[in-house]
Formats: C-alpha cells, sequence, structure tokens
C-alpha cells in the first residue's frame, strides 16, 4: 500500500474550528479562487490516475474529441502527487469552507482527501490534498499498457497558465513535472454527465 495512505490525520473528517484549505497542485489551482503560494514537501507531481470515458457516471464527466464530436474509447489521464522525500511541489493554498469540502470531494472522484498539513511551510490552517486513489492509479497503468491513455490539451494548457500565473519558479516546475511522460495529447471538449444514469 502506498504508505502517503496510511499517514496520521488522513481521516475525512473537518472540524470546524480550524480554517480549511485545499492545496492546488493542477486543475484546482485553475478553478478555485484566492489562496496563496505555497509549497507541498515530501511529494512531486506527476501523470498519477485515469478516468474511463467510456462509462457513463452520473454526475461527472466525459470526452469528446473537438475535431467530430465523437466519443472515443479512450482512458483520459490526470495530475497526481507520489511521494518521494527529496521532493516538493509548488501550488496554491486555497481557502475552502468546510461545509463545500463533499462537494469537492464528489468532484475529485479519482482521488482521495487527505490531510497535508505537516508538510505546507506556514499553513495557514488546516490543508488538504487531493492523492490519487488505488482504483484511479490502476486504471492509468493498464491503460498506459494498452496504449489508451491521453491527456487533454485543454486541462494540461488551463492547468499551466494557473502556474504561469504564480511566478517563474513555480511554472518551471510545472512544466518538468507535467509533462506529459510519453502519453498523447489530444484535442478534447469536456461535457458533464447528467446526475440520473448507469455507472
Amino acid at each position: 500500500m502506498d504508505p502517503f495512505y496510511e499517514r496520521p490525520g488522513t481521516s475525512r473528517s473537518t472540524p470546524r474550528e480550524r480554517p480549511q484549505f485545499v492545496f492546488g497542485y493542477a486543475s484546482l489551482a485553475a478553478d478555485l479562487q484566492g489562496g496563496g503560494v505555497a509549497e507541498l514537501r515530501g511529494l512531486r507531481r506527476c501523470w498519477g490516475v485515469a478516468m474511463n470515458n467510456s462509462v457513463d457516471v452520473p454526475g461527472y464527466k466525459h470526452y469528446r474529441l473537438r475535431s467530430d464530436g465523437s466519443r472515443p474509447p479512450i482512458f483520459v489521464a490526470f495530475l497526481d502527487l507520489a511521494a518521494d522525500p527529496e521532493a516538493s511541489t509548488h501550488g496554491v493554498c486555497l481557502p475552502v469552507a468546510a461545509e463545500h469540502l463533499p462537494a469537492i470531494d464528489a468532484r475529485e472522484r479519482n482521488y482521495a482527501r487527505v490531510d497535508v498539513t505537516a508538510a505546507v511551510a506556514e499553513a495557514p490552517g488546516r490543508v488538504w490534498a487531493y492523492v490519487g486513489t488505488p482504483a484511479g492509479r490502476r486504471r492509468l497503468r493498464r491503460a498506459r499498457e494498452a496504449s489508451r491513455a491521453v491527456v487533454s490539451r485543454d486541462y494540461l494548457e488551463r492547468t499551466r497558465a494557473a502556474f504561469a500565473a504564480l511566478g517563474p519558479v513555480a511554472l518551471r516546475e510545472f512544466e518538468r513535472t507535467a509533462e506529459p511522460d510519453g502519453l498523447e495529447v489530444w484535442d478534447l471538449e469536456r461535457f458533464a454527465n447528467e446526475t440520473t444514469g448507469s455507472v
């Protein structure tokens, strides 16, 4: 088992007496507002999880090719965090109300929310990060083996723009660690699934 899942403090409880923050190291840095630049020690950014674009998950999403609108039978990869005692990852500590965390959990369904407060220098409060679940990581590993894993160009460019706004150091680190690593980059458009349907 990944030792990161065994760290103390990985409970999903969210005490209201402490300020809550989410450490954004990928698309959350682009999609959530506010926050300050932060550094997460002992973890590095990598392509770690994937979703199956052939499966409809109610309330989630799927992707279609921009060229013809078809829905390809691929697995779409997303950034993740991997334990690495020699590494650190630049990101943003984004303030979030405790009652909003369940909605972010639902959005980040390929990830588990874990407490990384101790790994963030000068943490402004309780800090959570989303790390890939074993199931999400297995999907990417198997998709790579089958040559069916791709990266969405929109996801990559939108996330890159968020780190460009944080300054040259954060951008350099993002570009180094977000290199697609042999994954093809496709022009995909994201669509929201209906809230009811088959899983």
